[in-house]
C-alpha cells in the first residue's frame, strides 16, 4: 500500500469515526432535552397536586409485562398475608 492510499484510508476512517461521534453527541443532546421535558411534566403534575413518586411508580409498572406483574403481585399478596399485613 503506498503512502497516498494509506492516507486516504486513514481519512475515510477518521471521517467515519467523526460521524459516529457527532451522531452520539446529537443523541446525547436530544436525550437531555427529553429529560428536561420529562422534569417539566412532573413539575406540572406536582403543581396540580399529584404525587410524583407514585406517578413514577405507575409509569414503571406500565412498562412491565402484564404477566410478570400479575405474578409478582400475587406473590406480594401471599407474603403480606403470611405476615398479617
Amino acid at each position: 500500500m503506498d503512502d497516498s492510499q494509506s492516507q486516504t484510508t486513514y481519512r475515510v476512517a477518521a471521517d467515519e469515526l467523526r460521524s459516529f461521534v457527532e451522531r452520539v453527541e446529537r443523541l446525547d443532546a436530544e436525550k437531555k432535552d427529553i429529560s428536561d421535558q420529562q422534569k417539566e411534566v412532573m413539575a406540572e403534575a406536582k403543581s396540580r397536586g399529584y404525587d410524583t413518586k407514585v406517578l413514577r411508580k405507575i409509569i414503571g409498572l406500565r412498562k412491565r409485562d402484564p404477566q410478570d406483574l400479575s405474578e409478582e403481585e400475587a406473590v406480594l399478596e401471599l407474603y403480606k398475608e403470611a405476615l398479617g399485613m
